[in-house]
């Protein structure tokens, strides 16, 4: 089942060209990274498919057309910006007592667990609270929330390692499941790579590819021999060639022998290098 179509969406800042005739379409059940260079297209798309900007071309949600921001979506849809938009003003308890009078989906028993597990001062002011405590607010009050979306832009921007893992760990555990999809919006793909089962690789507005991770790697062999091979490689017109201690590694395809080499898998990052290019900073 299709939870997200996108057809033909198109959306300018004036003379730019944020969107250019993006088509998805992102099933129920997976885990999607969406990958891009900064200035790609990444948080325009995620806020088309939340309605918070007007666009060109079409966008359903379940069956649900978005024209526009309506609350018929939000029952459908959650999303943990890169920046938190609490009130600094209320308190740890008054922000989950506001949220959860204004969501009819509101799961007590969900936000209940998730705060016996956390150490969130209750009596504390939102604007006192460190990134990482706000962080862990809103994801309790998200989680909170029974919808079939989840879309995570830039999530644990600004947060430590360990913070990191305990919150992909949390959405993994209270949220994910055959039902519900999750697209991840991330610059730090290595520390989400292994739970995603998709990838959406956009640049320049433009949608590059679109595939089961697992099926993408099986493409491709990351191969590699000591320096003064070098012309070895480049007579096979590998994707992507770097250099690293002494030795030049390229990705080719699966298929490629070459006697004495070593051979793994490709990492998305890699891939990604190869088909779209380097950082725009």
């Amino acid at each position: 089942m299709e939870l997200i179509e996108v057809r033909n969406l198109t959306k300018r800042y004036g003379s730019l060209k944020a969107l250019d005739k993006v088509d998805l379409k992102i099933p129920e059940g997976r885990i999607i990274g969406l990958l891009g260079k900064n200035g790609a297209g990444k948080s325009t798309l995620m806020r088309c498919i939340l309605g918070f900007l007007k666009f060109d071309g079409e966008i359903d949600i379940m069956g649900e057309r978005v024209n526009h921001h309506k609350e018929s979506i939000h029952n459908l849809i959650a999303f943990i910006p890169d920046v938190s938009s609490l009130d600094d003003r209320l308190t740890v308890q008054q922000t989950i007592d506001y949220v959860a009078s204004l969501n009819e989906s509101w799961n007590a028993v969900t936000a209940g667990r998730l705060l016996s597990r956390s150490d969130l001062p209750l009596n504390q002011k939102v604007g006192n609270l460190s990134k990482g405590m706000k962080t862990k607010l809103y994801l309790l009050i998200t989680l909170s929330i029974d919808v079939k979306i989840l879309l995570l832009d830039e999530p644990t921007l600004g947060l430590d390692i360990v913070f990191r893992k305990e919150f992909f760990n949390t959405i993994l555990g209270e949220y994910f499941d055959e039902t519900k999809t999750i697209i991840i919006s991330t610059h730090q793909v290595e520390e989400v790579e292994q739970i995603l089962q998709d990838i959406i690789f956009i640049d320049e507005g433009k949608i590059i590819l679109q595939e089961d991770i697992a099926e993408l790697k099986n493409q491709y062999s990351l191969i590699s021999v000591q320096s003064n091979r070098k012309e070895e490689l480049e007579k096979l017109n590998p994707m992507l060639i770097t250099h690293t201690l002494g030795k030049v590694n390229a990705i080719v395809g699966s298929d490629v022998q070459i006697e004495g080499a070593e051979y793994s898998r490709p990492s998305l990052s890699d891939l990604f290098v190869a088909k779209v290019g380097g950082s725009n900073e």
